[in-house]
């Protein structure tokens, strides 16, 4: 998704959805939608590693993004997939807190 600006929420809700929204200036966005409208089966290249939008004429376009939300997008990775790096992790713990508070757990199946 290519556009000027984005409200944040949707902004952040792009990336939780694995959607790479794209901040490039308003003549940017004009131009391209104007080649769009000029241009039947037109095809943009979005190339996230390198950070750019290329045109069919060979204009490039450079965006930005914060590293973090770069490396997962590239992995496929949104908030439930970044907690599950942590597994194993997480169930030592849970393991754990069961045997230092067994109360806590009482209502819950093993």
């Amino acid at each position: 998704m290519i556009a000027p600006s984005f409200a944040d929420i949707f902004y952040n809700n792009c990336f939780q959805n694995g959607i790479l929204p794209v901040v490039l200036t308003a003549d940017e966005v004009l131009a391209m939608m104007q080649e769009v409208l000029a241009t039947p089966g037109y095809h943009l290249t979005v190339d996230l590693g390198k950070q750019t939008v290329t045109t069919p004429a060979g204009k490039v376009c450079k965006f930005s993004i914060d590293p973090f939300r770069k490396d997962c997008l590239y992995r496929g990775l949104d908030s439930i997939g970044l907690t599950l790096q942590h597994e194993a992790a997480i169930t030592l713990y849970e393991t754990k807190r069961k045997t230092e508070a067994p109360w806590l757990f009482a209502d819950l199946p093993s």
